[in-house]
């Protein structure tokens, strides 16, 4: 006869909230009693949930994180200080043909009870909004390259070489030279070149009006002025959201997120006292340290920081920060093999700034992070490669911040050191495969 396994109760009293744009459906779970009530979504509403909730002295809510429709509800729980975790939908999925908006908040307030659910990284609201903005401005980076892109095509319909003389489209000279073209029927000379080059680029001025020299109809020339005028508005965006995200990481404070924590993560006292002994950095101070690391500028470094924040006792070791923003291989063993180790879906944001920092840092032909490619291209790929770059980088990243550390670069001849016999024996018989006859002698 089979064991029968029982669950350890870890919460008397515990709520479960489905989520909904328009609805939200909330079950109180005390003991083996269920009570069960349906809410709009408004702040009104919400604000009576939570009424409800505080006369039931739930201990815990939890809900799952469908798309934003959670943030309301935190915001308000944040103010109401009503202790909540946000779990992902594929850890509280309900049973296959049991799929209804009150079974799945019951469900979930089941399995809030017995402990079950793990919680989400939430970070507090002035990180969130800091995430915000750091997400908007890449958005409009990337709408501009996409205006550039789309400037450039309509510049080649009409014959016009810009692109072939100068090295920024956007740039004061080449903008310079659109205009003209724009607002005059007449063809550029060399004496109307010369004033319009206010830059310095490689071209002469013969090569510029021939460059210059198409076939522009008024269409085109309606459309190019609309792409300019396109790519300048984005730019005045862009610059002021720098401006913005500058403003709020000068300021002096530190990341403080205790609240939000979920109960894994959680420390013991005695933990959370020597946690307390490590220095607090504020966001300047964390950015001069970051921007020491190879690939890592001033923007890349901002936005790492919004999506990970100032505080690393949340993740027990750098492991599990990179387990979290997905920049390690995935985990998937079966019957003693190995199988797919690719990446999971995670913060899209963070992997793909880590990604670009990688492949700026492999570019340094000193650095450690350049050997660490070059040594694993071979075999693993350019993408896993730049993966296992960008997973150095957070790791370099954790602890710097943890340990409030400067960056120390291991140099780009740091695996040279290990097996250098070994590796002599190897190059020596690549050598004697090729038909030479090689003495080796080891230098002193």
């Amino acid at each position: 006869m089979k064991e029968v396994v029982h669950l350890e109760v870890m919460h008397t009293i515990c709520c479960g909230i489905d989520v909904h744009k328009k609805k939200l459906v909330a079950c109180i779970r005390r003991g083996r009693k269920e009570e069960v009530r349906e809410y709009g979504a408004t702040t009104k509403e919400i604000k009576e949930m939570v009424s409800w909730i505080k006369e039931h002295k739930c201990e815990i809510v939890a809900m799952e994180s469908t798309s934003v429709y959670w943030k309301p509800l935190v915001n308000i729980f944040e103010m109401e200080d009503i202790d909540f975790i946000i779990v992902n939908a594929r850890d509280s999925r309900h049973l296959p043909g049991r799929k209804t908006d009150v079974q799945d908040a019951q469900w979930i307030a089941q399995l809030l009870q017995l402990g079950q659910l793990r919680g989400s990284y939430i970070p507090s609201r002035e990180q969130r909004e800091l995430r915000d903005v750091c997400r908007y401005r890449k958005k409009l980076v990337e709408e501009r390259t996409r205006a550039i892109n789309r400037l450039q095509k309509h510049l080649e319909g009409a014959n016009i070489k810009l692109s072939s003389i100068v090295s920024d489209i956007k740039g004061v000279t080449s903008l310079n030279l659109l205009d003209y073209m724009i607002n005059n029927q007449d063809a550029l000379d060399e004496a109307k070149a010369k004033e319009l080059i206010i830059t310095r680029i490689s071209a002469s001025v013969e090569e510029v009006v021939e460059a210059m020299e198409g076939i522009v109809t008024d269409v085109q020339k309606i459309l190019i002025k609309e792409n300019i005028d396109h790519m300048k508005e984005l730019a005045f965006r862009i610059t002021r959201l720098d401006e913005i995200i500058d403003q709020f990481m000068s300021e002096e404070a530190t990341d403080d997120e205790d609240d939000n924590q979920t109960p894994d993560d959680k420390k013991d006292n005695d933990d959370q006292i020597l946690e307390d002994k490590k220095p607090k950095l504020s966001y300047k101070e964390a950015i001069k340290l970051l921007i020491q690391i190879p690939g890592v500028g001033i923007r890349n470094a901002q936005t790492i920081l919004a999506e990970i924040g100032l505080d690393m006792s949340r993740f027990s070791t750098a492991g599990h920060l990179a387990s979290w923003a997905a920049i390690c291989p995935g985990n998937n063993e079966s019957a003693g093999k190995r199988k797919s180790g690719r990446t999971k879906k995670s913060n899209k944001m963070l992997k793909t700034t880590l990604s670009q920092a990688a492949t700026a840092a492999i570019k340094n032909k000193n650095s450690f992070f350049s050997a660490q490619y070059q040594r694993l291209v071979v075999r693993r790929g350019k993408k896993r490669a730049t993966m296992a770059v960008a997973h150095s980088i957070l790791i370099s990243i954790y602890h710097m911040l943890s340990e409030g550390t400067e960056f120390v670069d291991l140099g780009s001849d740091y695996y040279n050191q290990f097996n250098t016999e070994k590796k002599a024996n190897s190059y020596i018989k690549k050598l004697e495969s090729l038909g030479y006859h090689v003495i080796a002698e080891k230098i002193a």
